[in-house]
């Protein structure tokens, strides 16, 4: 390997190295995390489509839908770092990475990484409708 190529494979393993930890500092605190959500309804999108929203409450319960019309009660806590969301349809944990990227929130889910990223939206499109369970004709 010429000493130059070397150089410059070193020196990018050192910085691969350092920004590493950066990021796992980056992830929000669940106290970062609550400070910035509660009271809030936050638009979730994903490759430019809208995902979803999530009424975050007192007491770090939260309601999720997907934009469908149905809602999905349930309540979060901090483990290992991570935000973790357990619904009243699924007692499984759901474990996100959250960062504050100054224009919203990224959310990186944990459980198959790589599989989820999320972006906070402005303006997805969609209103948060929860209806009635077992309404229709």
């Amino acid at each position: 390997m010429k000493p130059v190529t070397q150089y410059m494979s070193l020196l990018a393993a050192a910085a691969f190295m350092t920004a590493t930890p950066t990021l796992a500092r980056d992830a929000m605190t669940a106290q970062e995390f609550d400070r910035y959500t509660r009271g809030k309804t936050l638009y979730y999108g994903q490759n430019g489509a809208p995902y979803g929203a999530e009424v975050y409450m007192d007491n770090r319960r939260v309601r999720w839908s997907f934009l469908d019309g149905e809602c999905k009660e349930g309540e979060w806590y901090e483990s290992a770092d991570q935000i973790c969301f357990v619904y009243e349809d699924n007692p499984n944990p759901q474990c996100w990475t959250f960062h504050d990227n100054g224009t919203g929130l990224t959310a990186r889910f944990q459980n198959t990484p790589g599989a989820t990223e999320l972006y906070e939206a402005d303006d997805v499109g969609a209103e948060m409708i929860c209806l009635a369970p077992n309404t229709g004709v």
